[in-house]
Order: C-alpha cells, then structure tokens, then sequence
C-alpha cells in the first residue's frame, strides 16, 4: 500500500478539533474518509452506525469480533490543546524524566482516544480466521438509539452484529474492564386524597413519602454482592408534592436512579421496588412505579468472566504496549470493572471488554466530560497496539496461536 501507515495520535488530533457535541456528521465523515483512504469500504446505517468489516478466508473457522465505540461527546466543546502534561496530568504515568505529552480537549478520552486506537487496529488487522466488524455509533451520551437499532433491541429491528466477543472502546486507563453496573431511572408516585389541611380528612400523599422513602433505603438489605460490581444502589434524587399550603396533598413523585448489579433487569427492578413501596405506605395512598420513558432500552449491567479468553488476550496485549511505550508497569493490563454504564450492556451476554486510554477520572478529580478533560499521547499508542495486538491473537491462524 502506499499509503504511509494511520497514526493514531495524528487522527486523535484531528478528531478533537471537530465538534460532535450537537453533531458527529463531521467527525463521522472523518472515520469514513480514513477508512476509504485505506481500502475499506464502509456503510453508514441505523440513524449513522458506521459499520465496516474485514473477513477472513474462513469466517466460519474462528470467532467474530467486534470492535466498538461512539462519535459523540457531552457538551460544551472544548478545543484541542497538545502539550507538556500539567502537573496535576502526571501522576504515576511516566516511567523517566522525559516530558509526557497530553492533548486536551472535548473527547480526548471519551471517547475519540478510544476511536482512534480502535480504529487503528481495525485498519492493521488481517485476520487469519474469523471476521472483524468495526461498529461506531452515534449517540451513546444521549439515547443509544444507533446501537439499539444495530442491536435490534430496538422495535422492527435486527441484530445486524451478531458478534461472538465484543471490544468497548471507554477510557479505562488501559485495564481490561470486564464488568459495569447497569443505570435506571424511575418515578415513584403516591396518589392520596386532597383534603382542608384543618380536617382530618383525605390522604396525604406527602406524608406517605416517609414510608416510600423506608422501603427505597432498606430496598437492599438482603442484596449480596456482586463478585464483580458489589452491591447495587438504589438513590431518591427528586422529590415533588403539594400545591397549597393549607391544602392535603393528593399527590407526591419520588424520583430514583438505580445502579444495578446482574441479573438485575430494568423490569424486575421495576416490579420489586412497587412491591416494597407498597408494602410500606398506607392503605389509603396509590402507588405507581414506572420507569422513565426513553426510545431505548435502559443500560442494564453486564459482566464476562474474568477468566475469559478475551479478557486474558487484551490485557496481556494492554501489559506489553505500555511496557513498549515505556509506561510503567503498574499502567494498564489489569481486569476490574469499569466505573460507568455503557453501550456494552447491548452486547451482553457475549463476551464483551471495556478498554481505552484515559481514565474517567484521576487523582485530581473529573477529567471525561470534564474542562480539564486529556489524554497522554504514550497511552493513545499503547492503546493501539494493544488492540493491533488482540486482534491478531484472537483472529490469527490458529495453528500459531497454540504455538
């Protein structure tokens, strides 16, 4: 090929200059023009999933793997800054004394650092056995409506993946990150009876939020811990009642946000909690508890065992890059959870791994969706030959691979 090699970093540069906040049709057009540039042919699909691939002489010999991430960031746009890390972007990520260098910027690691490892990898593969599918989608900090249709998790939809191992891209400071706790959002309501607040009369819904509010502290009390996760939580975050001052209240809403551990469902959930609210409320007051309405499936949590081969693969390949870009030896490889819901609970129950560059956060506070938001360009590297890397131990010939 004469085209010279993809560069991550150079793409990465690229990608953080172009707003996706309220868009990704140009950072999508980037993704695109780069894959054309090398010979891949791609499909924009299901509300602007790019979705390319890559075959092997015998797709039907080996497994297939998918590679994904999204386009998109939260708001505002922060413009791209390359530069010597900071002092509070260092810690404990430079093995000498040599300048470490960071880009800033909206997206730097959440999740285009991701974007661009994952695409080099793609644009290097060449699988020996199996297939390669490359899927990015396009909303995944809002609704997740481009991966529930690719999915087919969505009404009238298909499962247009059907992959047998998944590969998330999220910053996760190169660590192969094997589970995520699921994220719902709902609406306790109590419905009393108004009434003169100087009679003893109709039912008051407010008061009722006491016990409602019992049974949501106490909801799990006899839940046992996760292996991966912990426990689940389950947190009120708004609540809203009353008219008048001198009037009983009618009406009372409890708003929850649930942070779930399998085999926890959004319905099960759903169904449990009316259960233990009603049980805690007066005879007199209604009870309803509804999910919030959303176009989507709500993320629910995901685990893959850490024994699996995916998981081995990708964090032994994540241990060698960092050690090549002379990372220190403590940066990447290991297997934990990952600390937010993602669009990897669509790919559950297969196999799935969450990995990147970057961290969600760091010892100095919020770095995704955050102002100081950054990446090292070191690790944006060795996310890259990390993911070149489980990719040719996943798919290559397997007569090498028991070698």
């Amino acid at each position: 090929m004469s085209e010279a090699a993809f560069d991550p970093v150079s793409f990465l540069e690229r990608a953080v200059r172009t707003p996706s906040h309220e868009s990704v049709d140009e950072t999508r057009e980037l993704v695109v023009e780069a894959l054309e540039r090398f010979g891949v042919e791609c499909e924009v699909v299901a509300g602007g999933c790019v979705l390319a691939e890559k075959r092997s002489d015998t797709p039907d010999d080996g497994p297939h793997l998918v590679l994904n991430t999204h386009l998109d960031t939260v708001t505002p746009h922060v413009p791209l800054e390359r530069g010597e890390a900071r002092a509070d972007e260092r810690p404990d990520c430079s093995s000498d004394d040599a300048p470490e260098a960071v880009i800033r910027g909206r997206g730097a690691c959440d999740a285009k650092g991701p974007l661009a490892a994952l695409l080099s990898g793609f644009l290097a593969a060449d699988p020996q056995r199996g297939r390669l599918t490359l899927a990015l989608t396009p909303d995944e900090e809002s609704l997740s409506l481009g991966a529930a249709a690719l999915t087919g998790r969505s009404p009238g939809t298909e499962d247009r993946l059907d992959g047998d191992l998944y590969l998330v891209g999220e910053p996760t400071g190169l660590d192969a990150c094997t589970a995520a706790k699921g994220r719902f959002q709902g609406t306790v309501e109590l419905s009393g009876t108004a009434a003169h607040a100087a009679e003893f009369a109709g039912a008051n819904a407010v008061a009722a939020a006491e016990g409602a509010l019992a049974a949501i502290r106490t909801f799990d009390a006899d839940a046992g811990d996760h292996p991966q996760l912990g426990p689940p939580k389950l947190t009120p975050t708004v609540i809203e009642g009353g008219g008048a001052t001198n009037q009983v209240p009618a009406d009372c809403a409890i708003t929850v946000d649930r942070r779930s551990v399998p085999p926890e469902t959004a319905e099960g959930f759903r169904s449990s909690l009316a259960d233990a609210v009603r049980g805690s409320t007066p005879d007199g007051v209604g009870v309803d508890v509804a999910l919030t309405d959303r176009e989507s499936p709500f993320f629910e949590a995901f685990s893959t065992d850490p024994d699996h081969e995916l998981v081995a693969t990708v964090a032994s390949a994540a241990r060698s890059a960092a050690e090549s870009v002379g990372l220190p030896a403590d940066r990447g490889g290991a297997a934990r959870p990952f600390g937010a819901a993602t669009e990897a609970s669509y790919f559950a129950p297969a196999p799935t791994v969450v990995f990147g560059p970057g961290d969600l956060a760091d010892e100095a506070g919020a770095v995704a969706h955050a102002e100081r938001e950054y990446v090292r360009v070191r690790e944006v590297a060795a996310a890259a030959e990390a993911v070149e890397g489980s990719i040719s131990a996943l798919l290559g010939d397997a007569g090498e691979r028991e070698s």
